[in-house]
């Protein structure tokens, strides 16, 4: 028969291979890891309201009078002169924006508010009383709530769309999942901005009920569950072994 010691080092070493192997071959699907070491960065929310970033996509209305009758704007009988562009205003890199008959303005780091209030003061130059909305219409954030099991692309539907709301709209988290190890990332993929938050406890969810921004990544790390996984990696070499002491003892039974 097949010595007992030789299938234990056999196990005893697929085991070794497995650990030594890293999270590559326990927890293949982990994404956004980080060293344990690993300097976060310190969140300082300065609004809270969505403020505007390079390469947000503005959509501009502009009317004059005030808005005269802005309600009834599907009526013949709407009076206010209203100009809009059919094709939204890309914020250039460097944070400014081309709009009719101002040219470049900079907008990036103020508010929706701001920035249309700030374009109503320069086009009373040009128009009687000018009333003017601005959207962002291309903001939504990437979530993973569950590791990589499951990632949802989310449109932001309000100015204060927070961390909670973006957990809660993507299925919340899971019994599997760390609630106190939630990571946003942020910023330039090259060189992102990582944040760590908790929201175990009342107390720590304050601090983490941030006011996103568009393409903001949030992940919520998963539990490793090491023990399930690594049975599930070694039960073939388990079979495989087993096979080979039955076809032994076949093979030793028919001499």
């Amino acid at each position: 028969m097949i010595d007992k010691s030789l299938t234990k080092q056999i196990l005893l070493g697929i085991l070794i291979l497995l650990y030594t192997s890293g999270c590559k071959v326990l927890n293949p699907s982990v994404m956004f890891q980080t060293e344990s070491d690993f300097e976060y960065n310190d969140f300082a929310q300065e609004h809270d309201e969505y403020v505007i970033r390079p390469f947000d996509k503005l959509d501009l209305r502009i009317y004059t009078n005030d808005g005269y009758q802005l309600i009834d704007m599907e009526s013949s009988s709407l009076t206010a002169r209203s100009t809009r562009n059919s094709s939204p205003y890309m914020v250039e890199h460097d944070g400014v924006v081309k709009v009719p008959t101002l040219g470049r303005i900079e907008v990036a780091g103020l508010t929706i508010k701001q920035v249309e209030e700030f374009l109503e003061g320069k086009y009373s130059k040009f128009y009687q009383k000018p009333f003017v909305l601005v959207n962002v219409t291309n903001r939504r954030v990437v979530v993973f709530n569950s590791g990589s099991t499951n990632g949802t692309v989310l449109n932001m539907e309000n100015e204060k769309f927070t961390l909670i709301e973006a957990l809660a709209q993507s299925g919340g988290v899971d019994d599997f999942s760390k609630s106190y190890k939630i990571k946003l990332l942020r910023g330039n993929l090259k060189n992102p901005e990582v944040y760590l938050f908790n929201i175990r406890s009342i107390e720590e969810m304050k601090k983490a009920n941030v006011v996103l921004q568009a393409n903001d990544i949030i992940y919520v790390e998963k539990r490793p569950r090491y023990v399930t996984r690594t049975l599930g990696e070694i039960m073939p070499y388990i079979t495989i072994i087993n096979t080979v002491a039955l076809l032994y003892i076949t093979f030793n039974a028919l001499k």
